[in-house]
């Protein structure tokens, strides 16, 4: 099968990359110095990260309409308050099944004339086709496929990538800047999916290598790949679609409820009016048999997505399944999340892994394991 390629492939292969398949990309997985050391230097300095395979789409108004209609319509599909939020200001949202599932996580961003959306590769197509036919006979929805995408993460994020764009310095945690600059117009978001502080930069593919030799130059930051990305938002506990959530799993039992606006939950005055909002009223008043949680093995050996999870060390119950694990660089052993019955949650039981040759004793923990580092 033939692979797409973002703008930077061969950079990062002069950069001396190893390169995989993933969501239909060949992609950087790691660089010469290792996941390991990518991920402690994300955490301790800055690194870089090609996220160009996810996809940028903008939704504009048609015809007379406005920007306000634009929110309403979207409005019908997310369970946020677009209306209230203000415009250059980022929000995390979800498209939700008609049974509370989660078609896929996204990053919007309210501007004055049309909303931006940052999507995941592998469910690109689909949210296209989602937007399209439920709401593009009202809106202009066009898929941004001549732009880059670059993640700048950790503590030192701000202070490397303002010595090229000072404006930035200030932003604070989900402010959007659109300027133009040297590089061409750029579209500045505050965020990232690391849990460190630092910035997602939409930049003109043509202009992607320039701007990312000069961060380079610069000392104390560098090109970070896919597996160590995996390491470090699993050890903030953020969740990765396709392996912790998707339509199967409901926004109530992925612990996502946060994510839905003040505004469009019970009782309040823009209750509902989004997919699967009854179904998850219902999840709230009844409770959930099964919850995501972060687990933390005893030991050093890791436990991978996939594997059961037991409540005895011999024979007993399955009682959950782990969607994500491996090393956590930083807190230095094994990390992972996983769905485990409610009430093994609530009795925050001993439970048991299956491992290669015998069953690993875990504990139920928070799903972050480092607190973020966000500029609030």
């Amino acid at each position: 099968m033939d692979l797409n390629r973002t703008p930077l492939n061969e950079f990062h292969k002069l950069q001396g990359a190893k390169m995989v398949p993933f969501a239909g990309f060949e992609m950087p997985v790691q660089y010469p110095m290792g996941t390991i050391k990518e991920h402690i230097h994300t955490r301790t300095k800055a690194g870089v990260f090609d996220v160009s395979h996810m996809g940028q789409i903008a939704i504009y108004p048609k015809g007379g309409e406005s920007i306000n209609d634009i929110v309403k319509y979207l409005e019908s599909l997310l369970p946020i308050d677009l209306e209230n939020l203000g415009f250059e200001k980022q929000k995390y949202a979800l498209l939700t099944t008609e049974n509370g599932g989660i078609i896929d996580d996204v990053m919007i961003t309210k501007k004055k004339d049309y909303i931006f959306l940052i999507v995941n590769a592998a469910n690109k197509q689909e949210d296209l086709d989602y937007l399209h036919s439920n709401i593009g006979s009202k809106c202009e929805i066009v898929e941004l496929k001549d732009r880059a995408l670059l993640a700048i993460q950790g503590p030192q994020a701000a202070e490397i990538t303002s010595r090229i764009l000072p404006e930035i310095y200030e932003m604070r945690f989900l402010d959007v800047m659109e300027m133009e600059s040297e590089f061409g117009n750029l579209s500045i978001s505050r965020s990232g999916y690391t849990g460190e502080d630092g910035y997602e930069i939409s930049i003109p593919g043509e202009t992607a290598v320039d701007f990312s030799e000069r961060l380079l130059s610069l000392g104390n930051i560098q090109f970070i790949g896919l597996a160590a990305r995996d390491t470090l938002r699993l050890e903030a506990g953020l969740c990765l679609h396709g392996n912790d959530i998707d339509k199967s799993t409901s926004v109530i039992e992925a612990g996502l409820w946060w994510s839905v606006s003040k505004a469009r939950r019970p009782g309040n005055d823009k209750e509902g009016g989004f997919p699967g909002y009854d179904y998850l009223k219902t999840q709230l008043r009844d409770g959930v048999e099964r919850m995501l949680v972060g687990l933390k093995p005893r030991g050093r050996l890791p436990i991978r997505g996939g594997n059961i999870i037991y409540d005895h060390e011999t024979d007993g119950h399955e009682v959950g399944r782990v969607t994500s694990g491996g090393y956590g660089a930083t807190v230095q052993g094994p990390v992972a999340m996983g769905y485990v019955n409610a009430d093994e949650v609530r009795k925050n039981s001993a439970l048991y892994c299956e491992g290669r040759r015998s069953r690993i004793p875990i504990d139920i923990h928070l799903r972050n394991f480092v607190g973020n580092r966000f500029k609030r």
